[in-house]
């Protein structure tokens, strides 16, 4: 989609691509934010995606018109390229399968020729481009919310369990090793959510071990409502377990389903909605910029809140991917020819991903609170935690919603034996600079984390002062 492979991690003639075309520069600032698994290839995309196309020789490779994001797609990156990039970058391939315009055959032929090792005619094919070892891809997504009408294969939900559950069964066939995850709703202001996720549970549900979910935000006319946004992924995520843990009951099957909160993001729709894409009226052009938000200091806060919600929901959200990686509403960003960059967003995602260790906590907050529009009564602070007996680290993940006044915070932690403060950082407007301080090409450094002053432990208490309109780490160790 847009520039995210193209010109995005994948650039053949950038001063800092490597000898496969892969940007090195996009490829330093990906192992820093540290993702443990990437999505490919889509995405709406993937429902008209035709795999073969990316694989081979690139001179022999079709360009084909891609219907979901009006663009030309000239398959110069493939499965094979974006395999060794994964393996460069440290992260674990989650594989969608196309079941808009296709079906069983196809996500069987896929499976065979990235997971087997040879003597097949699809394994032997992968040798025969390069690839000796099987890629070995374990996360395979069942299509891409095909609840949606905008998808191309739309279905019904009888029509996609059904379709599921086969696909599931087949594929399992070729490799009895993979981790399956169904479609759930695209979000859950679906007019079919929680129908959708029952009637696909009850044809799939021992078919596979994970239900989507996907969810973007906005701020519209009022910042309360936007702060307060992980309120609605936290009522969704537990909607999505009620579900399936209904089916699990009347079905009396063993296992309980995992959520795989495979998109997420801040995403201003409403911008998207008014582009020439959006409404047919663009020429069709390879790797068009699509959807390049940039995101503040108040995006960054709001990102820090769906990440502390996700991680909440740690006994259930077993995969959650942030949606995109580059460009297209993206944590990083970069252009043609030009550098690369951390966005707003990239700080709290790298923080959690360092430091969220160990075991999460039950944290329970009692703060003062404050009037949505859309939500009522909210917290002013949103928590999350994390702890590792190993290391003894005790890991505070924080946010301040108020748009005006520092919140002083005590945190109980008197079971956790004697700890000091190791580290703490925050992600706030600094001195200059308001809620919608943005880092673009020129300053790409002009929000990101500070040094949190003042953090002590006194009397089985932390005690430390968030900023107005903040999100922060704050790390407690023994010793």
């Amino acid at each position: 989609m847009g520039r995210c492979v193209y010109t995005g991690i994948y650039e053949p003639g950038h001063p800092k691509a490597d000898a496969d075309g892969l940007r090195t520069d996009v490829l330093d600032l990906v192992r820093e934010l540290g993702p443990t698994v990437v999505r490919y290839p889509g995405g709406n995309f993937v429902s008209g995606y035709e795999w073969e196309d990316g694989v081979g020789p690139r001179e022999q490779r079709p360009r084909r018109l891609d219907r979901a994001w009006r663009s030309i797609e000239t398959n110069e990156f493939g499965l094979g390229e974006f395999a060794r990039w994964a393996r460069a970058a440290g992260a674990e391939p989650m594989m969608a399968l196309n079941l808009g315009t296709r079906g069983i055959q196809e996500a069987c032929d896929l499976l065979e020729y990235a997971n087997h090792p040879g003597g097949t005619k699809y394994s032997d094919l992968r040798r025969s481009h390069g690839s000796a070892d099987p890629f070995d891809v374990r996360l395979w997504c069942l299509g891409n919310e095909m609840d949606g009408p905008w998808q191309v294969g739309h279905k019904t939900a009888a029509e996609y369990g059904r379709l599921a559950a086969e696909t599931a069964r087949a594929m399992r066939l070729v490799d009895p090793r993979i981790e399956l995850v169904a479609c759930g709703s695209s979000h859950s202001g679906m007019p079919t959510f929680g129908e959708w996720e029952r009637v696909v549970l009850e044809e799939a549900y021992d078919q596979v071990d994970h239900i989507s979910a996907h969810a973007y935000y906005q701020e519209h006319d009022d910042p309360r409502d936007f702060l307060a946004c992980a309120r609605d992924m936290d009522a969704f995520i537990e909607s999505v377990v009620a579900t399936a843990d209904a089916v699990r009951a009347r079905g009396k099957h063993r296992k309980h389903i995992g959520v795989s909160f495979d998109e997420w993001n801040v995403w201003y729709q409403s911008r998207y909605r008014e582009s020439a894409i959006a409404k047919g009226e663009s020429e069709w052009e390879v790797a068009p910029r699509v959807i390049e938000d940039e995101y503040s200091v108040t995006d960054a806060v709001v990102v820090g809140t769906l990440l502390n919600s996700l991680l909440r929901h740690g006994d259930r959200v077993t995969i959650a991917c942030q949606a995109q990686l580059v460009n297209v509403i993206g944590l990083l960003r970069s252009e043609p020819g030009g550098p690369a960059w951390k966005q707003s967003i990239a700080h709290p995602f790298e923080q959690v991903r360092r430091r969220a260790t160990g075991d999460v906590l039950d944290v329970r907050v009692r703060s003062d609170r404050y009037e949505t529009p859309r939500f009522g009564d909210v917290d002013l602070v949103d928590a999350a935690a994390t702890w590792d007996a190993e290391s003894g680290v005790l890991s505070l993940f924080l946010a301040n919603r108020g748009l005006a006044e520092p919140a002083q915070v005590q945190v109980g932690v008197r079971g956790f034996g004697d700890l000091r403060p190791r580290h703490a950082a925050v992600l706030a407007a600094a001195d200059g600079q308001d809620r919608h301080t943005t880092n673009d090409e020129q300053h790409p450094d002009r929000v990101g984390l500070r040094p949190l002053d003042g953090v002590r432990v006194e009397e089985g208490s932390a005690h430390l002062e968030l900023p107005p309109l903040s999100w922060a780490v704050v790390q407690l160790a023994r010793g």
